[in-house]
């Protein structure tokens, strides 16, 4: 739950100042996406607004990148989400060195609005027992969030990335630039983040597939580790009449949604 708290806090914030420099001021880059890269020079002051947008969103990667691998509950995807990781700080860092700052604004605004439903779907499905009390009214939120959130991943990130983003940096980049540097390296970068994007909607797939075929009854993070494996891990192991904790918590490690991970830097 502190996990999902602190991101959403995170997300809404930066999606809302994504949502303020795309269509409260005088950037264009949304609805005229070509627009990213006219008067594009080498070198060129990048405008405080957008630095700060991206001070936030490197500050937030890079600690991403630690609470994944020595803070977050470990999760089947947890790999890929580390690579996530890697590629978008990737990106951030060199779309700012290199004066792609327009480009980035409109990849991060595209991307910050699903993990907003995702955490906030999340948190209600936390909440619907509490205190060994169901509480119906996070059960009902849930259901819609995750509904709203399947939707709007294919929207944003399958949609009108490729729409939009892609269309810019493989196209537009060209008739505006022709000898645009390091072409190759930045589309290759965004095309890894839309085969990830892919990765994740499989996951909305089989997620939507199970509770259409009965096999789930209620929204639940479909990465997540079965707790009972986690249970079990933890009981004690009986040994010739003594009972012996696993080996793994002896040695200081933690169990995260059954599967023991050594979290200590």
């Amino acid at each position: 739950m502190p996990e999902s708290a602190w991101k959403l806090l995170f997300y809404t914030l930066s999606w809302s100042y994504g949502t303020y420099l795309l269509f409260f001021t005088n950037y264009p880059f949304f609805y005229d996406p070509p627009s990213v890269f006219y008067d594009w020079k080498s070198g060129m002051d990048v405008p405080t607004d957008i630095a700060i947008a991206y001070l936030l969103q490197g500050s937030f990667y890079g600690h991403s990148i630690y609470a994944t691998i020595y803070m977050d509950a470990w999760r089947k995807d947890s790999v890929v989400m580390l690579l996530h990781h890697v590629v978008t700080l990737t990106l951030i860092t060199f779309s700012y060195a290199f004066r792609y700052h327009n480009v980035g604004i409109l990849v991060l605004f595209l991307h910050d609005i699903n993990d907003v439903q995702l955490e906030f779907t999340k948190l209600n499905v936390y909440f619907k027992h509490r205190g060994g009390v169901y509480h119906r009214l996070n059960d009902i939120i849930s259901d819609i969030g995750c509904l709203t959130f399947s939707v709007s991943w294919f929207w944003f990130r399958l949609y009108w990335f490729p729409l939009k983003v892609l269309y810019a940096t493989c196209h537009c980049s060209l008739q505006s630039i022709p000898h645009i540097p390091f072409y190759f390296f930045f589309n290759a970068l965004l095309f890894a983040l839309t085969l990830m994007n892919i990765y994740w909607f499989l996951y909305i797939v089989l997620f939507v597939v199970r509770v259409l075929t009965g096999q789930m009854r209620e929204v639940n993070d479909m990465r997540e580790y079965d707790m009972d494996d986690g249970r079990k891990a933890l009981a004690p192991r009986k040994k010739e009449g003594n009972f012996q904790l696993p080996s793994a918590l002896k040695e200081g490690m933690h169990l995260k949604n059954g599967l023991v991970k050594d979290k200590r830097l």
